[in-house]
């Protein structure tokens, strides 16, 4: 049925849960697993406008590593689950200004045919003030949805 998998994790203990939960199905498939977190890129004139022009290296590699340490951390935990399971994987962190649009950029790039991600089922004013990036990617995606709750 579905040959490779996108598995998109914010570190959540939900979406832990999803990872695991699409590894099983992936092991049940003999499907192989793309696993991806996003994060917006740092813009230094959101913070301050002269960093443009004099932002030290040393500072950009700081920023650079403080962005990408938490999601290093992520994948390697799905990739740990993966493992144990003896499922392939690959992993990703991806830069994007918009979080949703990274994750359907990464399924269509490394031709995933199923994204499976969770949803915190956020309902009313919650979910109109904070969002919700799986209703974007539901809404936006061309590739099927599983949404793990």
């Amino acid at each position: 049925m579905h040959k490779k998998i996108l598995i998109p994790s914010d570190g959540s203990e939900l979406s832990l849960k999803a990872i695991e939960h699409g590894v099983a199905l992936a092991r049940e498939m003999n499907a192989a697993i793309v696993f991806v977190t996003v994060t917006n890129p740092f813009h230094s004139t959101e913070h301050e406008p002269r960093l443009v022009v004099d932002m030290p290296e040393e500072y950009k590699r700081f920023v650079h590593d403080y962005l990408t340490a938490d999601s290093n951390s992520y994948l390697e935990a799905a990739k740990a689950v993966a493992a144990k399971a003896g499922v392939a994987c690959e992993a990703f962190h991806v830069q994007h200004d918009h979080i949703y649009q990274g994750i359907i950029d990464t399924a269509g790039s490394t031709n995933c045919d199923l994204i499976i991600m969770a949803s915190h089922g956020r309902r009313g004013l919650s979910a109109i003030i904070l969002g919700s990036e799986t209703s974007k990617v539901l809404t936006h995606s061309n590739i099927p949805v599983l949404v793990y709750r």
